[in-house]
């Protein structure tokens, strides 16, 4: 089937001269990107189709123009033949090109193959603007996701792991949505690393309207991605949808703040759902923006407090986060015997070496010796036959 053949079949007249301008798009793409306008994203039933049939003859179907496919009802097929009347692929096309972006599809090169784990509910093809390569820059990709109406702690840590991440050579993917979302692209934006932004409406709608600028600023210097045409406007149930692409797209997610009923709650199911690793960052436990990180966090969630850590859960066998130790005192440097000695001493007044002996459970020659040594290192002082701490220990015989 040529791509004449599927624009009158279908109903697509498109733009005068589209077909020269777009370089002649092939008849599966300007199907896939007709389906994009004529079905919900993560539809499934269409998913199915697309599987079995093929985009060409999906669209054919749908249009009336080729026989009804099986799996959908009266009104189901009314919906979509409203729409498929209204879908102009070539137009759609053309308007992306104008934003310096392009359309992509499962087998172009650039297709991030990940996605196919969403199986029947995977896109038809991604809209995209920026100049990176989508499938190079969501090889080493973390999501991070969170409240919208965050706190200022909330904000802080996701700008903080966006920043982390970024400098590390790892992609940080969220929705460009306020709060957390846009805190994480702004920290990765700040030290000038790979961040992308799925949207749930077109890639050249600003929504939120108070985000334009960062939206902008992540076509220019990142990557936009959406499953919506050129033009469409978001809605509920694509806000939720969008996030199942931000779980499929990255090796991980990170919970940044999430009330009960959170949206962030969605993408962290999905990811679990995919095998992906779900990582959470606690929060007061006070906080109802972050009752419901704990609950994850109370389940299959692992808790993650600084890049390190994220990077230890995504990242390849070895890259392990640093062990945690409190900050190092003197007394770490003594030997056993030495350090059981200084333990026997009493943290105010003065001991004979026989009741210091006794205490630690050494000779009195090894006490003594000890004992010599630990004032040699400052640790302690004689006081004719007796022994003390020096000043600066007293009161910590143990520290």
């Amino acid at each position: 089937m040529t791509a004449e053949h599927l624009r009158p079949a279908a109903g697509f007249p498109g733009p005068e001269g589209a077909g020269t301008a777009l370089g002649g798009a092939e008849p599966e793409r300007l199907a896939r990107a007709a389906l994009t306008r004529i079905a919900e994203p993560g539809d499934e039933l269409v998913g199915r189709w697309l599987a079995t049939y093929g985009a060409c003859e999906v669209v054919e179907a749908v249009s009336g123009s080729g026989p009804p496919l099986s799996g959908a009802g009266e009104r189901r097929w009314a919906g979509l033949r409203l729409r498929a009347a209204r879908a102009r692929p070539h137009q759609d096309l053309a308007a992306i090109a104008e934003h310096g972006g392009r359309f992509i599809c499962p087998g172009d090169t650039e297709w991030p193959r990940q996605l196919d784990d969403l199986g029947h509910a995977g896109p038809f093809g991604l809209w995209v603007r920026g100049a990176a390569s989508l499938r190079v820059w969501a090889l080493r990709s973390v999501a991070v996701v969170g409240a919208r109406s965050c706190t200022e702690y909330g904000a802080h840590c996701a700008a903080v792991l966006g920043a982390g991440l970024a400098e590390r050579g790892w992609t940080v993917v969220s929705g460009a949505a306020y709060g957390v979302d846009a805190a994480a692209h702004r920290g990765a934006l700040a030290v000038r690393g790979p961040t992308v932004g799925v949207l749930a409406c077109g890639v050249d709608v600003a929504y939120p309207p108070g985000n334009q600028e960062l939206i902008r600023t992540l076509a220019e210097r990142g990557l936009l991605v959406a499953e919506l045409p050129p033009g469409d406007h978001p809605t509920r149930s694509r806000f939720v949808l969008r996030n199942r692409v931000i779980a499929a797209l990255t090796r991980g997610t990170v919970v940044v703040e999430a009330a009960l009923r959170s949206g962030a709650l969605v993408t962290a199911r999905r990811a679990l759902g995919l095998g992906r690793q779900l990582m959470g960052v606690p929060g007061p436990v006070t906080s109802g923006l972050s009752q419901g990180v704990h609950e994850l966090l109370r389940g299959e969630a692992t808790v993650v407090t600084d890049v390190a850590e994220v990077i230890e859960q995504v990242g390849m066998m070895g890259e392990l986060a640093p062990e945690r130790r409190g900050p190092a005192v003197p007394r770490d440097a003594l030997s056993p015997g030495a350090a059981r000695v200084l333990e026997a001493l009493p943290g105010r007044g003065t001991s004979d070496p026989a009741r210091i002996a006794c205490s630690a459970g050494v000779p009195p020659g090894e006490a003594l010796a000890r004992l010599h040594e630990l004032r040699a290192l400052g640790f302690v002082e004689r006081d004719g036959d007796r022994w003390q701490l020096t000043p600066r220990r007293k009161g910590h015989s143990i520290g």
